[in-house]
Parts: structure tokens; sequence; C-alpha cells
């Protein structure tokens, strides 16, 4: 469902840089179902400083043309519109429970997954050198892009129509996302083991991501000292890392190798 606000308020008041000249905004637009007044709020949310910087332009209007100071004011949006979620979903939950909700549905996983959702990773204007050595987009420049997208959402359509559009993902995931939270952390617990037992830290590499943008399976490995320990799938990068830190754990422990008290780790 489009989401169409009830008056078009442009916000753009800068002088529009010559390197939006495809479609990617419109393209983005689509992903989302929000219909733009100003189509610039969007192509401003999906350019990353880097890009700006192999075009050649000087800092000052880098600053004005990258999608940071949009991210900035995105943040505080999700948070705000997150906690009212939360605290409207959960009345008998005490306040502490509610900020590590919060915390697990505004993480860097979390924004990133939702920005793939959007296609926001084949849409940003990114430079060269900021991709991860696998080619993916790193999670932290795709969360970031995703704020910037919900400040230009409530720049060009206002708070109720923001808040429709988040509320709508918080509807759907929000449940999922809480208890994977709140199960073991896989992840976390190889970690621990991998550096008490060698001093580095396991690399999670994606293997594959096959499936349509609304509807992906991630394959990922992970490597202790470039050695794969585990393969894991999920629907979400997050969810197949975690299911490779598992099995990684279960292959160590096979081998005795367990971080309890009940076996030194060798």
């Amino acid at each position: 469902m489009s989401i169409v606000a009830e008056d078009s308020t442009t916000t753009s008041s800068f002088d529009r840089p010559p390197i939006w000249t495809d479609d990617r905004a419109e393209q983005t637009a689509a992903s989302l179902g929000v219909v733009f007044y100003d189509m610039d709020l969007l192509r401003l949310a999906l350019t990353h400083r880097s890009y700006l910087n192999e075009q050649g332009i000087e800092q000052l209007r880098a600053v004005h043309h990258s999608n940071e100071r949009l991210e900035f004011l995105g943040d505080s949006i999700l948070g705000m519109i997150t906690a009212e979620f939360l605290y409207q979903r959960h009345p008998d939950v005490p306040e502490g429970t509610l900020t590590a909700y919060r915390t697990a549905l505004v993480r860097t996983e979390t924004l990133a997954d939702w920005a793939r959702r959007y296609q926001l990773d084949a849409t940003m204007y990114l430079g060269r050198g900021e991709s991860a050595e696998d080619g993916e987009i790193r999670d932290r420049i795709l969360a970031g892009a995703f704020e910037a997208v919900i400040a230009a959402i409530y720049f060009d359509q206002g708070l109720p129509a923001t808040r429709d559009f988040l509320s709508a993902l918080l509807e759907e995931d929000a449940d999922e996302i809480i208890s994977i939270g709140q199960e073991t952390n896989y992840k976390g617990r190889l970690q621990e083991l991998v550096q008490e037992l060698k001093r580095i830290t396991p690399v999670y590499n994606t293997m594959s991501v096959d499936g349509p943008a609304h509807d992906r399976t991630f394959m990922v490995e992970v490597l202790v000292d470039e050695q794969q320990f585990g393969v894991g799938s999920g629907n979400s990068k997050r969810t197949a890392q975690q299911e490779a830190a598992r099995r990684a754990l279960v292959q160590l422990a096979a081998e005795g190798i367990t971080g309890n008290d009940e076996r030194p780790l060798r």
C-alpha cells in the first residue's frame, strides 16, 4: 500500500549536484511504497559521502549532499517511534525490558536487514571502496541509509505517515526480532571461546544470497583462522550468522572444546 501525504512541502534548499541523473530514487520509492513529492530528499538519503568524494565534490558541499545529516535525524525519529510502539504494545512490561526490546529493534543488523528488504543495497550512491570483502555493503552503511530514508519520509510526508511506515515494519517483525535477541547469543559465545582459545575473532562471510528481495535466504560461513567451522542459513544475515555460530559450537563441543569449567580449553 502506498503512502501519500496530504500536503507537499519541499525541504530541499541546496543546489542539486550533477550526480543524480538516474532513476535510483524512483526505484527506491517504488520499493518503499511511498509517493514522494520531493524526490531529491530520497536521492539525498541514498547518497553516501564516499561517493561524493569519488566525484571530487569539495568537503563543505559534501556535508549538504550526503545522507549524514538525514541519518542523524532519522536515528532519533526511529528511536521515538519504536519506543512509542513498544510502550503501547507491552503495557505490563517494565522500563528495563522495554529498553532491551528497543535496542534489539534499532540495532545495526536489524536496520541493515530492513534496508536490504527495500533494496537500498542496490540503489545507494556509494564509493567503490566501501563494500566488504565479499562485495556486500557493510551493515553500518546500510543502517545509516535506512535511518536517512526515515528522515526523508518524515520531511516529505510528515510524522503520521512516517509512523505508519515504521509501524507496519514493527508489526511484522518486532516479535521475531525480540525473540531472537532473547535466545542464546551463539555469536557471542563463539567469539568468547575463540578469543580465549586462539586470541582471534571469528570471521563471517556471506556465501550466497538467493530469492527475491522480500524473501531472501542468506548462506553464511564462519571461519576461525581461515578454517571453516560452521555454515548456517536464514532469512537475514543475522539469523544465518547465529546458525553458523551454533553449528561451530556444536563442532567444537564434539572435539571436546567447550567454554565451561568441565574441560579446559586447548
